[in-house]
């Protein structure tokens, strides 16, 4: 039986069975669209070459390229915490050269040699290369013509390829053919040579200085007078660095010069940040460390060239904006003072016979609640010459034992890992390790003496902190007990991590690069672990310990010190202008104790000041116009005199804040490698670093008052 559909599906069978007449369709489709789009192409070709050709020659004509010009700006200056320039911008006059695209090497070549005749004092820093004068020679198309002759057929062939070798492949050989007969010039060539080579080196459209100095009014005039013949060349003026005679120049930092443009290793870097190859960057210090806002905004133009290369116009892009100004932290004249109490103070030592083998005295003043510092004192002593030079420097990246400075740090430790206990009490006793000597605090004479850890800081126990340290290696002491050496390492890193929360042995967070992290000992033996409860071990900076002191003051916030109060923009008369950004305190982090604890740190610290007859500071310090709380240390050393032979020194630190009730400076001094005189049972050191801490005290209460 036939379905009743059974039509259709066979009408639609044979629509399948037939499909070129679809594709058919298709493929006229096509075809129609092929015609239309070469019917529009036809018609614009039309309406360019015929019904408007005037309009699109008089286009093709005028038609060129577009080259982007980057020009750097004046740097940002650098100011004291009054305002007193200590980084400013001196002019200098300078000779430019601005490269065409057009300029041949045969005409720079000219330009050189002939203003070698009216400039001949401003060119001699370059160094000259043998290619460099080859080059120079190459540029006289005579002497290149001659030259080519020495190459024969085969020269000037790939010997792999068998091609004709590339003009930059020719140059090459063309430079090696040049005899040294040819470039051996005499002394106003080479003038012109280092002309030259500036020239050169030159971008299309760039402008370079190739001489710098003091130009006469003559000379000046001579240059504008024959513009032909000094094509490229104008008098102009650009600016140099200058420092102020300062004792915080070398924290200043350096900048590179136009020549030496941008470290290639941070090039990359500045490129992507809009900055041209030659622009000045800031080297180290404080001029890297705010380079981005000392640099400025280049200024970017246009220049519009046509089909022949000759320059149409141009077009400012982006103009360009000075850099911001930096004002510091630090009072120029209270950076004076703290200095001179250093001199005065290491003087008056060496006369006493205890400096003799010391490296100098270093001294840091910040305030506590904000890490602004007020000082970066340091004098550096030549132990062979006895000279003493100012060193800044030596604040931030050299290190020394601190002693018993860091007693308020063993203490935090012995707190955090649960062996101590708040105001907790210990023998102070002689310690007897199997097979060591005994170590003992300097009170001791073979007693025992319960002390608390208050007293503990008050007396500088060397033997309460060697027990918390003993503690916390799980070894309670006993008597000729043996050290078991498994949990050393583990130990020390207890340590150092909580030293690492009052910033010693670690970053400061300083605003500017080039602080060290202090040094950690790596022979990790049981007598170095007892030794560095008691700070004769790892090492560290006069700034670490400056912010160890204002941790403390500042109820265990760990502030990061910095060098910049604000950045300011520049009035219309170049002077100092309004604060554009101020740089505000940076909390790193909040030591890990209770304020209860904390409280006992700087109770223990006041009895340094304030307590009785063994208080190891209340001998000097008291002497100052208000309370300091402190604390003294004192860590043995050894030096090689100048015969080699061992001599028994010490450091002597100090970390303070002051006023007491009110902390608003804080403090850190360190005078390395004293002596230490000894007679019988006696060993007498010198308070240096005591008289300088009160001193330092005393100036800033009488320049600035206390709140």
């Amino acid at each position: 039986m036939k379905s009743k559909n059974s039509p259709q599906k066979n009408k639609s069978s044979k629509a399948l069975d037939n499909p070129s007449k679809a594709i058919l369709k298709r493929v006229n489709v096509l075809f129609f669209v092929i015609f239309a789009l070469f019917l529009i192409l036809v018609g614009r070709l039309y309406q360019m070459q015929i019904a408007n050709k005037s309009f699109y020659d008089k286009k093709l004509e005028t038609s060129g390229s577009l080259s982007t010009v980057t020009e750097g700006t004046a740097r940002g200056q650098i100011y004291d915490a009054q305002g007193s320039p200590l980084v400013s911008n001196q002019a200098v006059q300078t000779i430019n050269f601005t490269r065409s695209n057009t300029m041949t090497a045969e005409e720079m070549r000219q330009v050189a040699i002939k203003l070698v005749s009216v400039i001949p004092d401003s060119v001699k820093t370059d160094t000259l290369t043998a290619r460099d004068k080859r080059d120079f020679f190459l540029a006289d198309p005579e002497n290149l013509a001659k030259v080519q002759d020495r190459l024969s057929s085969k020269d000037r062939i790939d010997s792999k390829t068998g091609e004709k070798l590339s003009e930059g492949d020719l140059y090459a050989k063309y430079v090696k053919k040049v005899t040294d007969e040819e470039v051996a010039y005499d002394a106003d060539t080479e003038l012109a040579v280092k002309l030259y080579k500036r020239m050169n080196a030159t971008s299309n459209f760039a402008t370079t200085i190739i001489a710098s100095g003091t130009f006469t009014a003559e000379q000046q005039a001579t240059i504008a007078e024959n513009e032909r013949s000094f094509k490229g060349i104008t008098v102009g003026t650009t600016w140099e660095r200058e420092y102020a005679d300062s004792p915080l120049t070398s924290i200043l930092g350096t900048v590179t010069s136009e020549k030496a443009g941008i470290p290639e290793k941070y090039l990359d870097e500045y490129l992507k940040k809009g900055y041209s190859r030659n622009d000045r960057v800031g080297t180290s210090y404080l001029e890297k460390g705010y380079e981005d806002e000392l640099h400025g905004t280049n200024a970017v133009k246009q220049v519009i060239v046509d089909k022949n290369g000759k320059v149409t116009g141009e077009k400012v892009v982006k103009q360009g904006e000075k850099g911001k100004n930096l004002k510091l932290t630090i009072d120029s004249k209270f950076q004076k003072g703290v200095q001179d109490i250093l001199r005065n103070n290491f003087a008056q030592a060496a006369q006493e016979g205890y400096t003799p083998y010391s490296k100098g005295a270093y001294a840091v003043v910040m305030n506590p609640s904000t890490g602004a510092i007020y000082a970066m004192g340091g004098i550096a002593h030549d132990i062979k010459t006895g000279a003493i030079t100012d060193d800044t420097l030596g604040t931030i990246q050299n290190n020394f034992v601190p002693g018993s400075v860091v007693k308020m740090g063993t203490i935090t430790a012995g707190w955090q890992n649960g062996v101590l206990s708040g105001n907790q009490v210990l023998n102070d006793q002689p310690i007897q390790i199997q097979g060591s000597q005994v170590k003992q605090s300097w009170f001791t004479n073979g007693m025992s003496t319960p002390i608390s850890a208050v007293q503990a800081l008050e007396y500088s126990s060397n033997t309460y902190m060697i027990q918390t340290a003993l503690d916390i290696l799980g070894q309670p002491y006993h008597p000729n007990m043996i050290i078991y050496t498994s949990k050393l390492g583990a130990s020390f890193q207890k340590f150092r991590k909580t030293y690492g929360e009052y910033g010693l042995g670690v970053s400061t967070g300083l605003d500017i690069p080039g602080e060290s992290t202090g040094y950690y000992g790596v022979d990790e033996t049981a007598a170095n672990y007892l030794d560095e409860s008691f700070g004769q071990y790892d090492n560290y900076t006069p700034l670490q310990l400056a912010q160890y002191a204002a941790t403390i003051a500042n109820d265990g916030k760990r502030v990061a010190p910095h060098l910049v109060e604000g950045i300011y923009d520049t009035n219309t008369d170049g002077s100092l202008g309004g604060l554009a950004k101020k740089i505000e305190p940076k909390t790193l982090n909040t030591v890990d104790i209770s304020l209860e604890n904390m409280s006992l740190l700087q109770q223990g610290m006041y009895q340094v000041t304030h307590g009785g007859s063994m208080a190891t500071g209340k001998d000097t310090m008291t002497n100052a116009s208000v309370d300091i709380t402190a604390k003294t240390g004192t860590s043995e050393t050894y030096v090689n005199d100048r015969n080699g032979n061992l001599v028994y020194t010490s450091v002597n630190n100090v970390v303070a804040y002051a006023p007491s009730a009110n902390p608003q400076i804080a403090i850190s001094v360190m005078v390395p490698d004293t002596i230490i005189k000894v007679e019988g049972n006696n060993a007498e050191t010198t308070h240096v670093n005591q008289n300088i801490t009160r001193d330092i005290v005393n100036l800033y209460h009488s320049m600035y008052g206390f709140k």
